[in-house]
């Protein structure tokens, strides 16, 4: 009998493959996606010290304020204008995207979208 693996396994196990290729520099830091059945996490990581520089999700109160749900594509857009300005402001303007996993579509395509229409590249 074959045993069917977990969502969450199959998402790790992609996540694994995937940081093999991908890093943050102190020039071009890693932008990392989580989220949750609740809520969305960004973080923006220099992996070279280990040092997450900005971070934001849909649990700060500034942003949760602004959102009628915090797990829906529009929360995921707010998520990503919020960490790319707080970037910005730390003189942060290209970013290697970390999708953690997870498929391009839907939450982490509008949080990438809003990110770039905000000012970061990657």
């Amino acid at each position: 009998m074959v045993s069917k693996k977990s969502r969450t396994q199959v998402r790790e196990k992609k996540h694994k493959r995937m940081r093999n290729h991908l890093a943050g520099t102190a020039e071009r830091p890693r932008l990392a996606v989580f989220r949750s059945n609740q809520h969305m996490y960004a973080q923006i990581i220099d992996d070279t010290v280990g040092h997450t520089l900005v971070s934001a999700s849909t649990l700060n109160k500034d942003v949760k304020a602004e959102l009628e749900f915090t797990n829906n594509v529009d929360a995921a857009a707010k998520l990503g204008t919020v960490i790319a300005k707080k970037a910005l402001d730390k003189n942060i303007k290209e970013v290697v995207f970390d999708r953690g996993g997870f498929i391009y579509q839907g939450k982490v395509k509008a949080l990438a979208e809003a990110a770039r229409e905000a000012g970061l590249e990657f």
